[in-house]
Parts: C-alpha cells; structure tokens; sequence
C-alpha cells in the first residue's frame, strides 16, 4: 500500500512537469523518519532574553494537558472534524490535488498554500518548522505517509487534539476548553465545541477578545462548523437550532508572565506586533527575541523598589522605573509594578502621574536657548500672583519658603515656583511645550501652553520622562526608547535589526548649562538628602504634585538615565504618611529608588564626568520686567498645601494621577 503511494505522488509531481521536486519527494521518504513527538514540548516558545542572552521568559509557553481518545467527548472531535478535515476517516493522509495547487502556487512565485489534511496538519504543527518552503512541504508530505502508515487513524486524531495550538498558549482541547470556557473539555455543550474548533484555524483571527471583527469572523465560522456537522448527520437538525454562539471567557494573563518580568515581556510583545511579527508567529514561531535590557540593572530596578519602598505602603501605591541609555534610546530597565498576573497596566509605560517640577527643566531649556544665564536674579518671594491671560493666578513655594532674591541657578536647585512661573512667561508657554516637545514628551501628552505649564500639571508616563532626561545626558540628542534590538528566526537567521537613530535637538551649550544646574538639586538642592552616597556626578530634578498625590525623581549619569514616579491610584489620595513621612516628596523615596538602582546599574562602570558649563548669557543678571509679576503680601502662615516642586497653591490647577487603560 505504502509503495503505491509513494509511486502515485511521485508521479504525480513528475506529471506536473517538477521532476526535480518529485526526485526530492523519492529522495525525502528514504532520509526522513519521525521525530519523537516528546521532543515538540516547549521547542516552538519564543524566547526573550537579556542583551546578554540569558533568558527572561517566554511568550506562548506551551499549556498542554494530553487526553485519551476516549475522554474527549465525541461532538468536540465532530466539531474539529467539520472544522478541519470532515473526510479524515475515508481519505489518506494527503490531498493530492491541494498539494497540487500548492506546489504549481509556490514554484510559481505565490505563497505556499496549505491544502492539508488532519494528518498533515498534525506533521507540520509537531514537527517542522513553520517556514513557507517547498522542501519543508515535503517533509510534511513524507511524515504524513508515514504516520498514517504507523498509526491509526484514532492514534493520528487523538495525537492531533492534543497537539494543535488553540490561542492563548493552550495547546490541545482540554487546555482551550478551560481557557475559553473555565471548563474541562468533558463538559464542553455543542456550541461550544464549535467555537474552538472554529478559533484553532487562527486563534489571532478568531479570539474575540482581541477584537469586535474578530468575533464577527468566529460567528461565521462558527455557524459553518454547525452547518458542516449537520450536513454530515453528526447532529440533528433540532440540535443544530439549538446551537447558539456562546459567552467566550475573557483571555487572562499566564503564570510565565508573573512578577516583574511580565511587565517586559508584555511591552516586547507590543514592540513585536508593531515590527509585524503576529501573536501567531510569536506564539508558535520559535522566534529569540534578544532585547536591549541589561540583567544587572534590571535586577538593581527590582531590588531597588523592594528594598526602598516602605513596606508598610498601601496596596494601591504604585511605583514605575525607566532606564535609558542616553544617544541610542535602549531601555537597559525597566520596572512596572510587583506582578503582571494580579495588574497588567504598566506603572513604566501605560500609568500616568502629574509630573510636578519634573517638568521645570523643560523651561530651563527654553530661557537658556533665548540668552537668559543661570545668573539672572529673580524675586522668589511667596506667594505672588501673575497674569494668566488676564486672569490672576496664585502661586506658592513649598511651605510658603521665601527667596527674596535668588539667582536662576538656586531657584532650580531649590525648585523655587515663585521664579520659574514669571521664567516661563518670560520665553513663553509655546517655548516651554516646545521644549519638552524635542525632549521627548509625546503628544499623547496633553500640555497646555500656560503659566502653569513649568510646573509640570501634564501627566506623562515615565517612560516619557525617562527619555526626555535622556535627552539631556545625550548633550541635546533624543533617540526614541526600544527594548527589542534583535529578532531571530526558528533556524537562527536575523529577522530583524534595530537600528537607532538620534536626532539633535538642543545644543550642546545650552545642554552644558542645563546639566550644570541639575547637578545642584542633587548635590545642594532638593534631592541632595536622597541621592546622598551615589558616589559618581549626576544631575537631576524632583517632582511633586499638589497634595502630594505624586512624586517624581528623574535623573541621569553620562552614561545612563533613569526616572522614577510613586503615585497612587486616585489624585485624591495624598502620598503623605507613607513610611512615616509627614511629606513624601520627589526628594525622599524616589530619590532613594533612583540612588538604590543606579549605584547596582552602574557598579563596576567608570566613574564618567559631565561637559563644563559655558555660562549662556554672561555672568551679569538680566533684570526682571515688573510687568511679569504682582506680589502679594505674605500671610502669616502657608496660603495652601503645596508641594516642594512644582506644585501651587489652591487657586492653581489640581492633579490627577490616574492610570489610564
């Protein structure tokens, strides 16, 4: 029987003109045995790992629970029959007029076609490669012939509902059967055997939960399994009407994402998609994913944040932490909250916080670019009222603190908002967004350019911040943030390549006397206390949000920059009282996770120094227009609760910290 097989496909393929495939064909049946099927488990996962090539995790880690024959209920095999092959039991283990169509498409330029059987089906999913060529198809062709020649044809059936991929990495009927339906495979009605044999053609079409067009697209299928059941006397007609589309359980997040880890493996995942590699292909392609993130600071971000967040912290307190390598935009680490499985909204990437005085640089940038020096003197006094488009608005210092007169430089190492709302008046609101702009604050961030603006009332993400710091410690350089840096194929062939590229955004000078400010916050300013024995120079700044809801530190080395925001899940819940602090301010535990993790990130790395300041400007001060500002006489205690950095008082603007989805 085997040998009449052979001889009739071979001919066949020669009769189609391709003695040479058919030579292939004769030649592939002699030297091609069946792998063992154990060896499958795990090989088609595609792997994540650190630029080092140790491993993170995995994305569609295979969830498989094998069943007999006999335990799967007969209308689930029916289902996936008249789903994928209703003549399985009366044909042989290839068509040979769909391999046909498929060799003729594929030598003819086209893509190679499928065309297959269960039981090809079954060869390819177990154990080939999932590239499109003629000599793979072959080697499907060969093991097909030689299944059906060894097994039987319940062996092949029942090898193949336990094998096939199903969506959100099950394998086999009894794993989709609980992920679809929270249920063993046993219990499983008609109609919802339908819908997973209509989802494993491909779950990335079929899964409604990805999309609406998606479960527009599994209705349909679903209706042509029924119908094929019902034309092939499997079910009755009474049965058949009584078949409706059932409720499909939410997709829920695997135990392979838990912890941290999920976090990165998640955002890969999305960069993955937005390369073009589809879940499918991320799911059972074999694919290594080498990314840009570094092992020793990944685990200095985690032990940071656990070692330097109170413990007694409440449970809706949520810490986010970005590092980038300035330049290039590589995301060396990143830290998104204790588990993916229990919150799968990153505090890193998706989270959003009020930014408070993290934002002031941004208008430092600005007046260092129209010729204003650091020297430049400035009322600092508090609090004082200033035009807003003809409305008045009320600003206050941190704890109404005076600074009668102070230069630029002070004002931004004490982060005095009484100066820099009348600095950023003085270059303009336009300047400031602008500024931030080029930084690297995207415009999914909403800023508007108002006085309000310096002091930071946007809700960026901190990856946002964390790459516009980088901005700063790349001398005026933005490059966009990345974590996938190579992609490669099942045969470990490159499939992908990044290629960063920066663009110059600010000069260099105006970089020099930036940088030479922000080295004051951290070593005489309001982050002094906090970066306290990091040992190496750095520069910096720390953010606020009123009622301190929010508190930011982000800073940055030559080498790398890295920012760090606490917030809660409601704006109306204050910070303050966490781990015994009456202020929990950008200064404090933010300042200390940034510390904590760059002195692990960074151990061992030379100790690298920042270009001198060129003094923009001159060193002479340039005197303020009274115009700007209409002080107001300073009341006996605090005209509101206001944070340290960039906050106002209760005239100004309120905070949000809410994440959004």
């Amino acid at each position: 029987m085997t040998r009449k097989i052979l001889l009739r496909t071979a001919i066949f393929i020669a009769g189609l003109g391709f003695v040479a495939v058919g030579g292939l064909f004769i030649y592939a049946y002699f030297t091609v045995d069946i792998p063992n099927p154990k060896a499958y488990v795990n090989s088609q996962s595609t792997i994540i790992e650190y630029s080092n090539g140790v491993e993170i995790g995995r994305i569609g880690a295979q969830n498989r629970t094998s069943l007999p024959l006999a335990n799967i209920p007969l209308n689930v095999r029916r289902a996936v029959l008249a789903a994928e092959d209703r003549n399985f039991y009366s044909e042989h283990a290839f068509s040979i007029t769909g391999i046909g169509r498929a060799v003729l498409n594929n030598l003819r330029g086209g893509a190679l076609q499928g065309g297959s059987t269960i039981t090809q089906q079954y060869a390819k999913t177990a154990f080939l490669t999932p590239d499109r060529k003629i000599q793979r198809k072959i080697k499907e062709l060969v093991i097909a012939i030689k299944l059906e020649r060894q097994l039987s044809k319940d062996q092949i059936l029942e090898n193949y509902l336990n094998t096939i991929y199903f969506g959100r990495g099950s394998y086999g009927v009894e794993t989709a059967a609980q992920q679809y339906f929270n249920r063993d495979a046993s219990q499983l009605s008609l109609a919802q055997a339908a819908v997973i044999a209509s989802i494993l053609r491909s779950p990335g079409y079929y899964d409604p939960s990805y999309s609406a067009a998606n479960e527009a697209r599994l209705r349909a299928r679903f209706t042509y399994v029924i119908n094929g059941m019902l034309g092939a006397g499997w079910i009755t007609k009474e049965q058949a009407a009584k078949a409706t589309f059932p409720t499909v359980s939410p997709r829920v997040a695997s135990g392979s994402l838990s912890g941290p880890k999920g976090y990165v493996i998640a955002l890969a995942q999305k960069e993955l998609n937005a390369l073009g590699f589809s879940d499918d292909q991320l799911l059972v392609g074999g694919l290594v994913i080498k990314t840009t993130l570094d092992q020793k600071a990944q685990q200095s971000a985690v032990d940071a944040v656990n070692k330097q967040t109170p413990r007694q912290a409440p449970s809706n307190l949520h810490v986010g932490l970005v590092a980038i390598r300035p330049g290039t935009g590589e995301i060396i680490a990143l830290y998104g909250g204790k588990d993916y499985v229990v919150r799968q909204l990153s505090d890193a990437t998706q989270s959003i916080a009020l930014a408070g005085s993290t934002f002031k640089p941004f208008a430092l940038a600005a007046a260092l670019e129209q010729g204003i020096p650091l020297t430049s003197m400035w009322d600092g006094r508090s609090p004082q009222t200033f035009d807003d488009a003809g409305k008045p608005y009320k600003v206050s210092n941190y704890g109404n603190e005076q600074f009668p007169k102070v230069s630029l430089l002070i004002a931004t190492a004490h982060s005095v908002n009484t100066v820099y709302v009348p600095l950023g008046i003085k270059v303009g609101p336009n300047a400031v967004v602008d500024a931030a702009r080029r930084a690297g604050i995207p415009q999914s961030v909403a800023m508007m350019p108002t006085p309000s603006v310096v002091l930071g009332v946007a809700s960026p993400h901190v990856i946002d911040v964390a790459a516009a710091f980088a901005t700063f410690a790349a001398q005026g350089v933005y490059a966009k943030p990345f974590l996938v840096n190579q992609v490669f194929g099942a045969n470990k062939g490159v499939l992908y390549q990044a290629k960063p590229q920066g663009q110059e955004v600010f000069a260099k000078d105006v970089m020099a006397d930036l940088t030479y400010a922000l080295t004051e916050v951290v070593q005489r300013g309001t982050a002094a206390y906090g970066t306290a024995g990091l040992g190496r120079p750095a520069a910096g700044k720390t953010g606020t949000s009123e009622q301190n809801a929010s508190a930011w530190f982000s800073g940055y080395t030559p080498q790398l920059a890295a920012s760090v925001a606490f917030f809660r899940e409601n704006a109306s819940q204050s910070l303050n009282g966490i781990g015994g602090l009456n202020s929990v301010t950008g200064g404090t535990f933010p300042a200390k996770v940034w510390t904590a993790f760059m002195k692990g990130a960074l151990l061992g790395q030379p100790k690298m120094y920042f270009p001198k300041p060129v003094h923009i400007g001159g060193m002479g001060a340039i005197p303020m227009s009274p115009s700007l500002m209409t002080p107001t006489p300073t009341p006996s205690g605090p005209s509101g609760t206001s944070g340290p950095s960039g906050v106002t008082g209760p005239s100004g603007p309120t905070s949000t910290a809410t994440p959004i989805p």
